[in-house]
């Protein structure tokens, strides 16, 4: 038997380390995953979470509606498939989904064309460990799902975005029964998702308060960098100060982690305030900023475009939008 330590489908997709994740009910207990690893969801952040695990040497089977996708996939080491199906002898599928709705569906299926999801397909003991952000609520109704039909159920959305993604630099934050992820703490799967979206919510209105204080400099006639550098070498030297300052500095506003994306996470996180009767203005600020964006026709651009939107509203002339991949 080889000595070659196993790693677990979340250290493997260049995110944690995480103790292999072991098996129960109709899989042997105790034993590390084995076999092709499901995957579902390949856009630039499932893309490139699914080649890291092939790059590992772990099989992936990639589920993808449309064919165009194949020879892409196949390219950056998966096996591609455009049935669902051949996902359900996994014993891990991950999903990498934009929202609940997507979610729901791969778990439940479409009654339109009667085709079956996750719950109704996977073998007892097998794991759906879900890397989306979506609501509380739909997380919680998944994890009963699961667990209602034998089956695990982990949720572990991640931090970061896809130039992050390639280069295994994400933050998770993973949640369900120990015995799904031993190394996490045994709190509830929406738990995890909670977690998720307020700490997009930092990150979104770190970038408004970002745009709007390089919309001030460059209306003075100051240099944007040197103001970022400032400041990011003092007392702001986070991760999203530094890597979003900058790109907003440069103003460079590349597709990564677009805002109709973004405001979907945004609606989330005040819902989940509201029902928490906790104000949150600043996020709102955040959520009106990405409405006028998207009216004005910078949906297809990253969150960083918020800086791009304030110094439009400050009356500067901007450079073009960089909308190339």
């Amino acid at each position: 038997m080889s000595k070659r330590k196993t790693r677990s489908p979340l250290d493997l997709a260049g995110v944690s380390e995480v103790p292999p994740i072991k098996r129960r009910g109709g899989l042997q207990s105790g034993r590390p995953l084995m076999g092709e690893i499901g995957f579902i969801g390949l856009g630039h952040m499932g893309a490139a979470m699914a080649a890291n695990l092939a790059a590992a040497g772990r099989p992936v089977i990639a589920y993808v509606r449309h064919p165009d996708q194949i020879g892409q996939l196949e390219a950056i080491g998966l096996r591609p498939t455009t049935d669902i199906g051949d996902l359900l002898d996994c014993e891990v599928v991950i999903s990498m989904l934009p929202d609940d709705d997507a979610v729901r569906e791969v778990v439940f299926g479409r009654r339109d064309d009667d085709l079956d999801g996750l719950a109704a397909g996977l073998i007892p003991g097998a794991i759906h460990l879900s890397m989306s952000t979506i609501s509380t609520a739909a997380a919680s109704l998944l994890a009963g799902e699961h667990a209602r039909l034998g089956q695990g159920y982990v949720a572990a959305p991640v931090f970061g975005n896809p130039d992050a993604a390639k280069a295994r630099q994400l933050f998770i934050v993973a949640a369900g029964v120990p015995a799904d992820v031993a190394s996490c703490q045994p709190i509830d799967p929406q738990d995890a998702n909670l977690v998720k979206l307020l700490g997009n919510m930092m990150s979104a209105t770190a970038l408004e308060m970002l745009g709007e204080v390089v919309a001030v400099v460059r209306k003075r006639g100051l240099n944007p960098q040197s103001f970022i550098d400032v400041m990011t070498s003092t007392m702001f030297g986070g991760r999203a100060h530094k890597i979003y300052g900058d790109k907003i500095a440069s103003q460079t506003y590349a597709p990564g982690f677009v805002l109709p994306l973004v405001l979907k996470d945004v609606l989330l996180a005040l819902a989940e305030a509201e029902k928490a009767g906790v104000p949150m203005p600043s996020v709102n600020v955040v959520r009106d900023r990405l409405i006028t964006g998207i009216a004005r026709g910078y949906g297809g651009l990253d969150w960083t475009a918020l800086g791009l939107i304030a110094e439009e509203e400050a009356g500067l002339v901007p450079v073009a939008a960089v909308a190339a991949e």
